[in-house]
């Protein structure tokens, strides 16, 4: 059976839950500090541009998706925002861990709003053949922006 674009961005969902764990239980300017970063970066960068564009985007489409897309997307721009912030930062000091720590509640805060109130709303406004024809356009949009950006 053909994924939907709501099980598709889950997987992505778990990744960036994963990689925030991660990321906050390092200390100290270490490879695998870095390196969590990177991926989490990547994860948060691909995942936005495709659920942008193959979820949102359509969404508006509808006028009951219009304010919640908005939202979303002004959600991913604040944690933009705060990945900056990260890269910005010296990893070995003290103040790096508070950031990462904002990033992964601000990233939890998003995730668990698009699961609980964006994919109801979508459930209803989407068909189910937008639903499977989404999911295959976002994981073509992720996988080619996870190559391109890592």
């Amino acid at each position: 059976m053909a994924l939907n674009i709501f099980e598709a961005l889950r997987e992505s969902h778990e990744r960036q839950r994963e990689l925030c764990k991660q990321l906050v239980e390092t200390s100290g300017d270490t490879p695998e500090r870095h390196d969590l970063f990177e991926q989490l970066k990547t994860e948060l960068m691909a995942h936005e541009l495709g659920e942008e564009r193959h979820f949102y985007i359509p969404l508006m489409a509808h006028d009951a998706g219009v304010d919640l897309s908005r939202h979303a997307i002004s959600e991913h721009h604040e944690l933009d925002e705060m990945v900056e912030s990260l890269e910005d930062a010296d990893p070995a000091t003290p103040t790096w861990l508070p950031l990462a720590k904002k990033l992964a509640e601000k990233v939890e805060h998003h995730l668990k709003e698009e699961e609980h109130k964006f994919f109801q709303m979508a459930g209803k406004l989407l068909t189910e053949k937008q639903k499977t024809q989404l999911a295959k356009e976002y994981l073509a949009t992720y996988e080619e922006a996870k190559t391109t950006t890592a």
